[in-house]
């Protein structure tokens, strides 16, 4: 039996901690939110799961493991105790909004051996896997170009955004990622151009609304993100990616196919409302692959590393963004 236990009772914590006590052979033992809540009370009957604190957690030799959903400014800290109690651990991202305690904590993990996950939930998604696979497998031909929209269905409150560390690091981090993901080869550049279109309560909040970042590998593929914290048809997902041999897309997941056709023309469902419902099934296959690492020391998708360079790539972004210039990068990322 695997034991886990979950910091964070909040949005992507209740999906975590559910994913994590529905899994078979595994019980959820406890959960740290230090904010006391109807939310945490309910969390915590929900699974089964003891509210308890971070030194009982980490002192409990009976713990396996840790899901890290708690607040971005608390994630370094959590890891590192991880790696120096032995525990597993998975984490969201991103590792820290310092890029040098980002670069200490993935030293020290990789130095702990401890097995560390990175929650890019992306790489888990059935129909970007698939594409994945199939450029993998040869038949499509070497991929050459790959474009990406990501908007989400309304601005987040100024609130969210201070604290966020920004739209490049809280969420271009993900398409940086699936870029790496895709292109398999280190990131030689970095191009990005920021503005705030949408929201002025966002741009008061120093941040912007509305990204394009194009990425060059070391052999000269080129990835383009287009990114904006608004979309008119609601969550908006989708990815074309042209090969040698072929050109291949996931477009966005309706909430029904159901579809209405008469005269005045054909009616179909909305997307998906938000990314919770968007990756249910990501993030129920990404729970389950935290387990066998524990259990099995499967490698997962995504690792400490990945955390590490994706951080790296939305830096060099956002240093564009400011500069106007292109960013290039030595070591790849």
């Amino acid at each position: 039996m695997i034991r886990l236990a979950c910091f964070g009772a909040g949005r992507i914590g209740r999906v975590h901690a559910l994913n994590a006590a529905a899994q078979p052979g595994v019980i959820l033992t406890c959960l740290a939110d230090p904010v006391a809540s109807p939310e945490r009370e309910a969390l915590a009957a929900q699974t089964g799961a003891s509210i308890t604190d971070p030194d009982s957690i980490f002192a409990d030799e009976r713990i396996d493991g840790i899901i890290i959903a708690s607040s971005t400014d608390s994630h370094a800290e959590l890891l590192l105790r991880a790696a120096e109690t032995g525990k597993a651990v998975f984490c969201e991202k991103p590792i820290s909004l310092d890029m040098a305690l980002t670069q200490e904590v993935t030293r020290r993990i990789e130095a702990s051996g401890i097995p560390c996950m990175l929650g890019f939930q992306r790489r888990y998604d059935c129909s970007f896997r698939a594409l994945r696979d199939r450029i993998a497998s040869g038949v499509s031909g070497p991929l050459e170009q790959v474009v990406m929209f990501s908007r989400d269905p309304a601005p987040p409150p100024r609130s969210y955004v201070e604290t966020s560390g920004g739209m490049f690091r809280d969420s271009s981090i993900h398409d940086v990622d699936m870029a790496r993901f895709l292109l398999d080869e280190p990131i030689a550049s970095v191009y990005a151009a920021g503005s705030c279109l949408i929201s002025p309560e966002i741009g008061a909040a120093g941040d912007v609304d509305s990204v394009m970042i194009t990425l060059v590998s070391a052999s000269g593929r080129q990835a383009q993100i287009i990114a904006c914290r608004r979309g008119p048809m609601g969550y908006d997902q989708r990815l074309e990616a042209l090969c040698a041999n072929e050109v291949l897309s996931v477009g966005n997941q309706p909430q029904s196919t159901l579809s209405i056709t008469s005269a005045e023309g054909m009616l179909s469902a909305p997307p998906e409302n938000y990314f919770i419902e968007r990756f249910a099934q990501a993030y129920r296959d990404e729970m389950a692959a935290f387990v066998a690492l524990i259990r099995d020391g499967t490698p997962p998708l995504a690792g400490i590393r990945d955390g590490y360079e994706a951080q790296r790539l939305v830096e060099a972004a956002l240093q564009s963004a400011k500069t106007g210039q292109v960013v290039r990068l030595e070591g790849g990322a």
